[in-house]
């Protein structure tokens, strides 16, 4: 089975998943730390070399605030389980904006957990035109615009896993998924199992992938 090298993980659902089952919407994103922790111990055995979480974006942060303390407390209670696995660890995103948890400032340069293993990125309070601006002054200033978007660090996507079955990238990583595969699995990401991950690898396997070739 060719495997890919670098998976974009989309979880969504959260709050739809907490109103089907009586909760608060905010009550969802807890929910959604443990299939996180089980998606990366399934990536690390299956030999993936790469992968990103969609923690949560610029826009996300219109909602109402107990949302957005939940679902940043999910990222960084997140971020601090990845800490503690076979990681080389880091999260991007608008640091310069309030809605940046201070307690993930020092995971803002990459940093190797364990024996390093996988490289993982979180995208937190991320935005792609945050992530593509940069290029846009840099260009201003000299003709050299290489490595010169935010997240440079971050190699191109394979495949990218979305749940709670919308089909659409919402802003996640513009240049790096030009040539990624989509993957939606309709349950909500708070049921994750593990057979969404093998049928996405086994979706993936049967793909033609040319890369524009």
């Amino acid at each position: 089975m060719r495997i890919p090298e670098h998976i974009g993980i989309i979880p969504d659902g959260n709050r739809r998943w907490a109103e089907n089952k009586g909760l608060s919407r905010a009550d969802g994103y807890k929910s959604g730390i443990d299939p996180g922790l089980l998606l990366f111990k399934m990536c690390e055995m299956a030999g993936v070399k790469e992968i990103t979480y969609y923690g949560f974006t610029v826009d996300n942060t219109k909602r109402p605030t107990d949302q957005i303390k939940a679902f940043t407390d999910a990222c960084i209670n997140a971020v601090k389980i990845l800490s503690n696995e076979n990681a080389s660890l880091l999260v991007v995103g608008n640091t310069n904006s309030p809605m940046f948890p201070k307690e993930l400032l020092p995971y803002t340069t990459r940093q190797t957990f364990g024996s390093g293993g996988i490289k993982v990125n979180f995208l937190v309070n991320y935005s792609w035109k945050w992530d593509l601006n940069y290029l846009k002054r840099s260009k201003c200033r000299s003709n050299n615009i290489n490595n010169q978007i935010e997240t440079y660090d971050v190699s191109r996507v394979d495949l990218i896993i979305r749940w709670g079955g919308r089909r659409r990238l919402s802003g996640f990583l513009p240049v790096q998924s030009i040539y990624a595969d989509f993957y939606v699995v309709d349950d909500y990401w708070p049921d994750f199992k593990p057979n969404h991950f093998y049928e996405a690898l086994n979706w993936y396997n049967d793909q033609d992938i040319t890369l524009g070739g």
